[in-house]
């Protein structure tokens, strides 16, 4: 590729680059690049906003440059303040390991493996004396680590500030220092974080790195981030006629940006799209159908996408009653012949928690066969289950199997 063919890609969606300028000139150095990106495993799914920093460091090594995927297995124990109103819980060592085990075949649905360099930052930060963080804290200043948004907020509502808060973007900048980046991607969220980078590298005589910044994906609700603790996401492990599905309720505003960020149809296609959405030539909702079928087969491949339009058009267009797969009603959840609902929708992988099934619960978002289920407390017979298709949300079905 040419030098202007690898910016046309490389730049795609990109909300900010630290600078274009420092960018061109390293792609025209004629060597690999090594790319960062961090990843602190503080949740157990890949969504679609995760995916698009993830896909565009996919990009960097269809460039022919390395992807240098940091696990932050350190630094996910304190918790990255970015965007936060209070303090994060730590998690365990335990929470954090099982955690990156879940993401990481999810990581490799969307990066080569063959150019990627998987690092775990507990390697460099976890081996560290007491005097070695003194001395890298002695290269930021408690005014400049208090610019950050989110602490200046946090001052002015008189809420706490850990002190292993103001260490996380000293902890996250070393380790562009330790794998010497050229580049580092992020949400637009982490700028501070990102240039506390660029900063350390010159500290330490390094050429400092080139900070792209990419766009949060606003998820399904149309209003928040993208986030599974607000369950507006997508995840690229849900299953084809369930990720279609989801893509096919997004508002209509998102169309646009999702073509962009979250698909690779060339740009001018995207703005044809709109155009005609825009003149009332195309609607919205057949956009979304050619959005979700994209989106599906990234993940699942073409003919899953075409399975899962047909599926959508026969079963919400329709009306016609789904084709829900068999789930044996898991064991656990069984107690004196009856159910345990909540449990039972986390344990067939049809919610995250317990207190996501109880919210999907509260809201009438689950029902067994025309009946509503929306009391968490209330247990179902084992009897009167089997055989019958239980709806999770809008486009999850099983069909209860012993």
């Amino acid at each position: 590729m040419t030098i202007d063919e690898q910016l046309d890609i490389l730049c795609r969606g990109c909300s900010e680059i630290i600078s274009r300028e420092d960018l061109e000139a390293k792609l025209r150095s004629g060597r690999a690049l090594n790319v960062k990106l961090g990843v602190d495993p503080t949740v157990p799914h890949v969504t679609l906003g995760w995916a698009v920093v993830l896909r565009k460091l996919r990009h960097f090594q269809d460039c022919g440059h390395t992807a240098c995927l940091i696990i932050g297995d350190f630094t996910a124990q304190i918790g990255d303040p970015s965007g936060k109103s209070k303090t994060r819980p730590q998690l365990s060592r335990e929470q954090v390991n099982a955690n990156v085990k879940a993401v990481e075949d999810q990581l490799f649905k969307i990066l080569d493996p063959e150019k990627t360099k998987l690092f775990y930052n507990a390697d460099w930060l976890g081996s560290m004396s007491f005097s070695d963080v003194i001395r890298l804290a002695s290269n930021m200043t408690v005014a400049r680590i208090l610019e950050r948004d989110d602490f200046q907020n946090r001052l002015a509502e008189q809420r706490p500030i850990g002190m292993h808060e103001i260490l996380y973007p000293l902890c996250q900048g070393y380790d562009s220092v330790a794998i010497q980046a050229d580049i580092e991607l992020g949400g637009s969220d982490q700028k501070f974080n990102n240039l506390v980078g660029r900063h350390l590298q010159r500290e330490y005589g390094q050429e400092p790195q080139v900070v792209i910044l990419l766009p949060l994906l606003v998820g399904t609700d149309g209003v928040e981030k993208m986030s599974q603790s607000l369950g507006n996401y997508i995840s690229v492990i849900d299953e084809p006629n369930e990720m279609f599905g989801k893509t096919m309720s997004i508002p209509d505003h998102l169309i646009d940006p999702w073509f962009t960020l979250c698909t690779d149809v060339p740009l001018h296609q995207v703005a044809n799209i709109k155009k005609q959405m825009d003149e009332g030539s195309l609607n919205p909702r057949d956009a979304k159908r050619l959005l979700a079928k994209e989106i599906v087969a990234l993940y699942h491949g073409s003919n899953a996408a075409e399975n899962a339009d047909e599926y959508f058009v026969r079963t919400f267009s329709k009306r016609e009653t789904p084709d829900a797969p068999d789930a044996q009603i898991p064991g656990e959840c069984i107690r004196e012949g009856a159910i345990s609902v909540p449990h039972m929708i986390v344990a067939l992988g049809l919610a995250a928690s317990n207190s996501d099934a109880r919210r999907l619960m509260d809201a009438g978002a689950v029902a067994l066969g025309d009946q509503p289920l929306k009391d968490p407390k209330q247990m179902l017979s084992v009897e009167d289950a089997v055989g019958k298709v239980l709806r999770v949300g809008k486009h999850k079905f099983r069909t209860l199997v012993r």
